[in-house]
């Protein structure tokens, strides 16, 4: 079983129709790309890689926060966070 990793700040995502979700766990934010997320291009798939990677402590956290927030961005997702 692999441990879960957390972000040093939670992301927060609005979505289109307004609803807000926050992520803070490696794990969690995993999850939602893989099962809900509402597009897919380059950069969902580079963070997912990314978020499995830093699960198996294979690629920093910082790096798979930033592949995270590109995804947003490509899906036009708003974002906010703690940093």
């Amino acid at each position: 079983m692999t441990t879960d990793v957390l972000w040093p700040n939670a992301i927060t995502v609005r979505f289109q129709n307004g609803t807000e979700r926050s992520f803070r766990s490696i794990y969690d934010t995993l999850d939602f790309l893989e099962c809900e997320w509402p597009t897919h291009g380059a950069s969902h798939s580079a963070a997912v890689a990314s978020c499995r990677n830093a699960l198996r402590r294979q690629t920093p956290t910082a790096a798979s926060r930033k592949f995270f927030v590109a995804a947003c961005r490509e899906a036009k997702l708003r974002i906010s966070s703690g940093r």
